[in-house]
């Protein structure tokens, strides 16, 4: 399902055409209120808002705000080409296929971008209507849903992640940056080795395939921008920046500039932030910070974030976007790990994908262990796959009803029916995690204690011919000509209309 690229404007078109846009004119607070009207939509399962009369930003330099853009799993298939009412499995395949291929992007020399260069003094972050999106917040989130590019200063590959950062002075931003297990982590690394600052430019507002992958672990030595290229089937087209060795989209609405120091009194406080959890994240914490050094826009540009939180019933973009790629990368981890069997991944968007659900046809006991295993064993699992949960192919994974009646009768926790692997690298964010064991200073990650269900039929039960020959007894569905005749028979009984 190939398509071009769009750049933010065209992909607010096809929002549009599609009546999944809704366009608010009435004058909005950009202090709490934005986020408050962007959780109620959620709730509401509501479309795409763009704002458009921001209290205090009449005639600025930027006066729309978009949210809630990917909120809604039919927007997110239309970003990736199809249409709204795609399967599951159908979306997830196409994106493990995708995530393999690369098209490398295409340098110009300008774009829409360099229409206003902002440089030195004149930076002002607060000249963009930046939300407060929730009340606990610890400051205006400038970066939710913006794509971070940085270079790795050894292999000169770019790589392009999504990491939250807020408006400190008007030109610094601190960020929560992991140094183990993320890719701008490890190039911070290695700039603070050569006792360099490291380079960084935030990409806000392109097309949305940016922000899909940009919040997708792809290997490491893998550039963003060459997978955008082979799931729009085109390159991208990047211009240099004006300040630091990087490239970024020519069409983007909005690109900040400079520099971030492993010298710890360049620090600033960053948190707390509402995090992907549904929970207000740690504490005000010293974090490194980027000091801006340049600000490029389109004229009139469009400022986007996202409001983060996923709460039952509200799922925010990210976990959307977490449903269908953190399953693709999931299955991608098992295939190269050689396991057989595997009929399906399925992450509900309620988890964003801490809880992982694999499907297999089970070829021997310790499948699902060597699929745990797998899985925490790679980097992608750095905020993900916390708990991981494999059933049988008689089992939809995408029904919580099925799982937990999987769990009910074929867990046995004495016989290996749960496995707790303590102390692997994990989530700094994780509200169930003491905050001793989320000190990023002190340890470099988050720890977890990582588990695996195993709601398989255990093997090692003997086979019985009363169970007509297999390990464990049959379940209590009638027999399939029995089924049969009362199908034929449902208009005799009266039961047309049910």
């Amino acid at each position: 399902m190939t398509r071009g690229f769009m750049d933010l404007r065209g992909w607010l078109a096809l929002l549009e055409k599609e009546n999944e846009l809704r366009r608010i004119r009435a004058e909005v607070d950009w202090d709490r209120e934005i986020g408050a009207v962007s959780r109620r939509a959620l709730e509401k399962k509501g479309p795409a808002l763009l704002f458009e009369t921001i209290k205090g930003y009449r005639g600025g330099r930027c006066t729309k705000v978009l949210t809630n853009a990917l909120g809604d799993r039919r927007r997110l298939a239309l970003a990736l080409g199809f249409p709204k009412d795609v399967g599951n499995a159908e979306l997830v395949q196409y994106v493990m296929k995708k995530n393999r291929e690369t098209i490398p992007p295409r340098v110009v020399t300008t774009g829409p971008v360099k229409e206003v260069v902002v440089r030195g003094d004149a930076v002002d972050q607060t000249e963009f209507p930046v939300p407060r999106w929730n009340f606990r917040e610890g400051g205006r989130y400038i970066h939710t849903f913006s794509a971070i590019v940085t270079r790795d200063p050894d292999t000169h590959v770019m790589n392009v992640g999504i990491y939250r950062g807020m408006i400190g002075k008007k030109n610094t931003t601190p960020f929560l940056l992991i140094k183990g297990g993320q890719h701008w982590g490890a190039h911070f690394v290695k700039y603070a080795g050569k006792g360099q600052p490291m380079p960084v430019a935030c990409v806000i507002g392109w097309d949305p395939i940016m922000p899909f992958l940009a919040g997708s672990p792809l290997p490491t030595g893998v550039c963003e921008w060459d997978v955008m290229g082979a799931y729009r089937g085109e390159p991208a087209q990047l211009v240099p920046c004006e300040t630091v060795d990087l490239e970024v989209p020519a069409g983007a609405e909005i690109v900040l500039e400079g520099f971030i120091s492993d010298d710890p009194a360049t620090y600033e406080s960053e948190g707390p932030f509402g995090e992907f959890t549904g929970y207000v994240s740690d504490v005000p914490t010293p974090r490194p910070t980027m000091k801006v050094t340049c600000i490029t826009h389109r004229r009139e540009p469009i400022f986007q974030g996202c409001l983060e939180g996923t709460l039952p019933g509200s799922y925010s973009e990210n976990s959307v976007m977490s449903s269908v790629q953190r399953a693709a990368i999931a299955w991608n981890i098992l295939t190269g790990a050689g396991i057989p069997g595997i009929r399906d991944v399925y992450v509900h968007p309620i988890t964003n994908g801490v809880n992982v659900c694999v499907k297999i046809t089970k070829h021997y006991q310790g499948q699902p262990k060597q699929i745990a295993a797998a899985l925490w064993g790679n980097a992608a699992a750095q905020y993900r796959y916390k708990h991981v949960w494999v059933v049988e192919d008689d089992i939809d994974v995408s029904s919580y009803e099925q799982i937990d009646w999987a769990v009910a009768h074929r867990v046995n926790a004495g016989e290996g029916g749960i496995v707790i692997f303590p102390g692997s690298f994990g989530s700094p964010i994780d509200p169930s995690t003491p905050l001793e064991d989320r000190n990023v200073a002190q340890l470099g990650t988050g720890l977890w204690n990582r588990v695996l269900f195993d709601a398989t039929r255990n093997w090692k039960f003997e086979r019985r011919a009363e169970w007509g020959g297999e390990r464990f007894p049959p379940t209590v569905r009638p027999a399939p000509e029995d089924e049969a005749r009362v199908r034929e028979r449902w208009q005799e009984f009266g039961l047309g209309d049910v």
